[in-house]
């Protein structure tokens, strides 16, 4: 999922459990895609302007990107680009990821509704 439509969707959700109220924070957690927190921080600035979300932090959980080899059957977090490549245990190119791909907006804080405690 590209960054930008990430953020948009985030915001979205966001938008869509508000009701109206400014909301504070989102968490979000991503699984089976890399993603560059700053661009999800940038993305999410610019997707939120003008709305009830601007001024939110969003704080992003990242689920680490686990390589399987079906040579030799480790598995294994990717650290590096070349993991993504190749196996750190044999050196067999016949990998793939085996997280799955995930965007989950697990919370999202608002301020309180005025006149409530």
């Amino acid at each position: 999922m590209h960054e930008l439509g990430l953020c948009d969707a985030i915001v979205e959700a966001a938008l869509g459990r508000a009701g109206g109220r400014r909301v504070n924070a989102v968490r979000v957690r991503v699984g089976g895609h890399p993603v560059d927190p700053r661009v999800i921080d940038t993305g999410f600035r610019l997707a939120a302007a003008g709305t009830v979300v601007q001024d939110a932090t969003v704080e992003l959980v990242t689920v680490p990107y686990v390589m399987r080899c079906a040579g030799c059957g480790a598995e294994q977090e990717a650290r590096t680009a070349t993991d993504l490549l190749a196996c750190r245990s044999c050196g067999g190119m016949d990998v793939e990821s085996s997280t799955d791909e995930s965007v989950v907006v697990e919370s999202i804080t608002f301020e309180p509704v005025p006149g409530t405690a």
